[in-house]
């Protein structure tokens, strides 16, 4: 049995520019904080075998989506949810003045850094 508390400090940067603090780990899936500061972009990438559900702690932004012919663009406010689908791009953005805060839960758990490729999105990311 594991438990945990959420780290003062980010401990790693992921793929996509965003501060990660690690949170719990099964064999099966994980679940991590992620923090984007105030108006900032990630950069667009595309998983090769995972897939996410994202909950919005604090802050606002949009997420943008696009898997074959579906694409969208969804607000992100505290409450929301959503799913990153293995194989879809993906990009997201805080357009507030706080830090973008989300809790991610990842499956299955993150294999390496081969695991995000950059993609094209559809807005100029703030970090290469």
């Amino acid at each position: 049995m594991q438990s945990a508390s959420l780290p003062p400090e980010p401990q790693a940067t992921a793929p996509d520019g965003s501060a990660i603090r690690f949170l719990l780990k099964l064999n099966r899936g994980e679940m991590n904080h992620f923090t984007l500061p105030p108006h900032q972009t990630s950069t667009a990438v595309v998983h090769r075998s995972i897939e996410e559900i994202w909950y919005v702690l604090e802050g606002k932004g949009q997420v943008w989506r696009k898997q074959g012919d579906n694409e969208q663009v969804l607000d992100l406010i505290p409450g929301a949810s959503f799913d990153i689908p293995l194989g879809a791009r993906f990009q997201f953005r805080n357009t507030g003045p706080e830090p973008l805060s989300v809790l991610i839960a990842t499956m299955p758990p993150w294999p390496g850094e081969d695991e995000a490729v950059p993609a094209e999105g559809p807005w100029a990311p703030s970090q290469p």
